[in-house]
Formats: structure tokens, C-alpha cells, sequence
């Protein structure tokens, strides 16, 4: 072959296929959890989609018994719910799967991986229409998340986090914004995320003795750590031991990825894909400057209370 139609044709094949230097050296990137964040953020739109089908109702309410107490359920719970363990389940089918609508068994213990599934946090918002309610889809690792989604419906508003990624926030039609808590480390003036059902006394000791003076009321876990990793909020102390791992799983990550911290109230950390579903020492969740001085501001309190670590 002429040297000449030898370079016309090694041009063509570089300008179709790039240099053989560059097909080696520049392989594509592909970061951990990569595939797993990209199935949770389409479920948790789909699964959203469908919950939205029922927004107007009418609902079918049920009570269903978790611990002591009653709680509601309503198809777009179970639609949701079912929607995504599926997926889930034909996707990862090695990693086990612990949701709130789905019947749990002790298999999951015997996997490094699991899926921690609340279908629709915040259902009592749902059926009273105000709005908030969530879906959250979290990935455990070894007891730790790794992978973290809590996306609003009605909104469209969508929090994700990978571990060691940082937290991201997806709002309709605008890019998505890199979280990151505030530097608040005066407790007086921190703001506390606050839950919308009936205070207790116990929590307004909390509240006066922490010397809160704001504070915004909210419904659903995920959406209470978005108050904080939104800038909106610094703190959210949640006394009940009724909390699920699949209520605060996803959560936790994106609270921890965007500079915050969440333990229980003892300051232990929380742990998942573990045999006991709840929470049973409550939780405690902040912007982190201040996190060591909640912890012990509050040990007196439950003492008080004659709360032990379970």
C-alpha cells in the first residue's frame, strides 16, 4: 500500500474510533454503586408516579399492627411497595431486601447487602393531603448505607447520596445542587426540624431544655433530614423507639454525605440489616458541629425519663 492512502486511512480510523493511545489510556469512569443509584433513583420516580394515582383519592385506609401500636396503610403503600421490591428483586437478585409492606424474614441477615424500603414515609400526610410524604430506597453494606434516596412526589424534589459522593439535590428543571448542612453550632439558635402529629411532654422538655427557639414542623423522617441538609433546619430528635431501619437508612446517608450526622440518642450509630427492625434507642440527627454537646445536653433527660440504651 502507498504511504500516502496508509496515513488517509489511519486518519479515518482515528477520527472514527479515536487514537489507539486514547481507546487505551482513557477508559470510562465508573464509579462505585454506579448501577445500584441509577435503579433507586427510577424506581423511586416510578414508584412516586404511582402514588401520585391515588393522591386524590379515594383511599382505601386500613390499620395494620407494627410494635405497639397501629398504623395506616393504603393501596398506593402496597402499589409502591410491590413495585419496587420487585424490581429489586430482578435486578440484585443476590442482596436481600427488608421493606415495610413486604413480610420479612431472617434470609436477609445472611446477605452483605440489603435494600431498606419505605415504599411511602409519611403516610398519615398522604391520606391527610398535606403533602408530605416521601419515597425512600437505601442500600446497606456490612450494616453501613452506601446508597441513599428520598424523593418527594409532589414536588419533584429528590435527594441521592453515594457514599463518598457527597449529597446531590434534583429539583424540576434546575441542575443538580451539591448539599451541604450549616455551621450552626450554637444550640439556642439552632432550628429544629420538628414532627407535625401531637408533641408529647417529654419532647417539650426537649425543646426547653435544648433552648430551641424555631422550629418547623414537618411530616416523614426523609423529609425532615432534607430541612437540614437544605439549610432549612439543624436539628431533628425523634424520642419514639418506633423508627424503622427502612425510615431512616437512606436518610442517614444523605444527612452524613452532605456534612451531617445522625446516631441514635445515646450517640451510638445506627445499624441495618440487622434483626431488630426498629430503632428502639430513638435517633438524633444534626448538621454535626454540634452533634457531641446534643448527646450530652440530652443524657440527663433520659435519664429523666428512665430511657437505657436497648
Amino acid at each position: 500500500m502507498a504511504p500516502c492512502e496508509r496515513n488517509r486511512r489511519n486518519r479515518q480510523t482515528e477520527e472514527v474510533y479515536g487514537t489507539r493511545t486514547d481507546i487505551m489510556t482513557t477508559p470510562p469512569e465508573i464509579k462505585p454503586y454506579e448501577r445500584e443509584l441509577r435503579v433507586a433513583l427510577e424506581l423511586a420516580r416510578e414508584a412516586g408516579a404511582a402514588i401520585l394515582n391515588f393522591y386524590e383519592g379515594p383511599l382505601d385506609v386500613e390499620q395494620k399492627s407494627s410494635a405497639d401500636d397501629l398504623e395506616p396503610v393504603t393501596q398506593a403503600d402496597r402499589i409502591a411497595n410491590e413495585l419496587i421490591v420487585s424490581r429489586l428483586a430482578q435486578e440484585f437478585p443476590n442482596d436481600g431486601i427488608l421493606a415495610e409492606e413486604s413480610i420479612d424474614t431472617e434470609h436477609r441477615l445472611e446477605k452483605s447487602r440489603a435494600w431498606m424500603v419505605d415504599p411511602l414515609d409519611g403516610t398519615n400526610g398522604f391520606i391527610d393531603g398535606n403533602g408530605d410524604f416521601a419515597v425512600q430506597i437505601g442500600l446497606a453494606e456490612d450494616g453501613e448505607c452506601v446508597v441513599g434516596v428520598v424523593y418527594q412526589p409532589l414536588t419533584g424534589v429528590l435527594y441521592r447520596a453515594v457514599l463518598g459522593q457527597r449529597t446531590w439535590i434534583e429539583r424540576p428543571d434546575y441542575e443538580p445542587e451539591r448539599a451541604q448542612v450549616s455551621d450552626q453550632r450554637d444550640v439556642t439558635n439552632m432550628r429544629l426540624a420538628a414532627s407535625r402529629s401531637h408533641r408529647s411532654s417529654r419532647m417539650n422538655k426537649v425543646v426547653s431544655i435544648l433552648g430551641v427557639k424555631e422550629e418547623v414542623r414537618r411530616g416523614s423522617v426523609g423529609i425532615k433530614v432534607g430541612l437540614i441538609v437544605e439549610r432549612q433546619c439543624d436539628l431533628y430528635v425523634h424520642l419514639s423507639p418506633r423508627t424503622k431501619q427502612w425510615d431512616t437508612c437512606a436518610p442517614q446517608l444523605i444527612l452524613t454525605e452532605a456534612g451531617g450526622q445522625m446516631t441514635d440518642l445515646f450517640g451510638h450509630p445506627l445499624r441495618y440489616n440487622v434483626l431488630e427492625v426498629q430503632n428502639r434507642n430513638g435517633l438524633v440527627a444534626s448538621n454535626g458541629a454540634a452533634h457531641k454537646q446534643l448527646i450530652e445536653t440530652l443524657a440527663p433527660l433520659l435519664a429523666e425519663f428512665g430511657r437505657q440504651p436497648a
